[in-house]
């Protein structure tokens, strides 16, 4: 009888487990003896079950109380998430925060980033995704994410706010058994022609973030991680970001080299904070937002 059963029964039981008998939950709750043991009852009535062996000196819990219990832990769990957030949409806060992450996005003042906001906001819901190469700007777009750490190529469209964030460096490698690790000078556009280019590729439109192309031939991916398998097994060359595969170079893994007339910017590629210009962040959004910026500038 889902439709009668209360929180406060749910309280009842999850104390005088807690505690160990009807007494001391009594005395916790601040109520006399007699009305735990009547929410007991009822609760066992109403619900059909028996959650307490009353034989012996003490009432000890059945196996279905103990399983019971732990549900309703869950329930006045939930139930206490729901209050908090409900307090906290009255105070103005948003009630959840949705965030969108490009792959080129380094990790490490993300996460820190997002630990600061967890402490900062503990009963805000947060929902992180990592999307595909112009997977954070239609999230933006179609509303289901409020704020995208992203590339925005080739330019910031009108309808985002964008706040730059880094420049990420982007350096041409290979493997150093690929023929253009023996080229022995910058490569020209005719040396990387014939090769294979992994590209990094927007999911739903394939060809709609092609940037930086420099050959015939090009294997698209839509996870930085799965291109840099086939990068270091030799399939083909890239650009990779410059703080991923400082440690395979080191290694001798890979093998950086230079483009005559490399079309990337020489500074790199910018990593933006963005939303719509019609949708405001809330104010977890804009302290995270403030984070990031704070982080990455220092």
């Amino acid at each position: 009888m889902i439709g009668t059963l209360t929180l406060d029964q749910l309280r009842v039981l999850v104390t005088i487990a807690d505690t160990g008998s009807f007494s001391a939950a009594g005395r916790q709750l601040g109520r006399v003896q007699s009305a735990i043991s009547q929410a007991v009852a009822t609760l066992e009535e109403v619900q059909g079950v028996l959650l307490f062996d009353r034989g012996g000196h003490r009432p000890r819990l059945t196996d279905t109380g103990r399983v019971l219990v732990e549900q309703a832990r869950l329930v006045l769990a939930s139930a206490g998430r729901f209050q908090a957030i409900a307090m906290s949409t009255h105070a103005g806060l948003e009630p959840e925060l949705v965030i969108a992450i490009d792959p080129l996005v380094p990790t490490a003042p993300l996460i820190d980033s997002l630990r600061a906001l967890e402490e900062r906001f503990p009963d805000l819901p947060v929902s992180f995704s990592t999307e595909g190469l112009g997977g954070s700007l239609r999230r933006l777009r179609s509303g289901s994410a409020a704020l995208g750490i992203c590339l925005l190529l080739p330019a910031v469209p009108d309808d985002v706010a964008a706040y730059p964030l880094l420049n990420i460096g982007m350096q041409p490698v290979v493997a150093p058994g690929h023929r253009l690790a023996s080229l022995g000078r910058p490569a020209t556009q005719s040396d990387l022609e014939p090769h294979v280019q992994l590209v990094l590729s927007d999911p739903v439109d394939p060809a709609g973030g092609d940037y930086g192309l420099s050959s015939a031939r090009r294997w698209r991916f839509v996870d930085l991680g799965r291109r840099l398998d086939f990068l270091m097994a030799g399939f083909g060359w890239c650009r990779m970001p410059a703080h991923l595969i400082a440690g395979p170079i080191a290694a001798g893994q890979l093998q950086a080299f230079q483009i005559i007339d490399d079309p990337t910017p020489r500074e790199g590629l910018t990593i933006h904070a963005a939303h719509m210009r019609n949708r405001a962040l809330g104010p977890a959004g804009r302290w995270l937002l403030e984070q990031l910026r704070e982080r990455l500038s220092a």
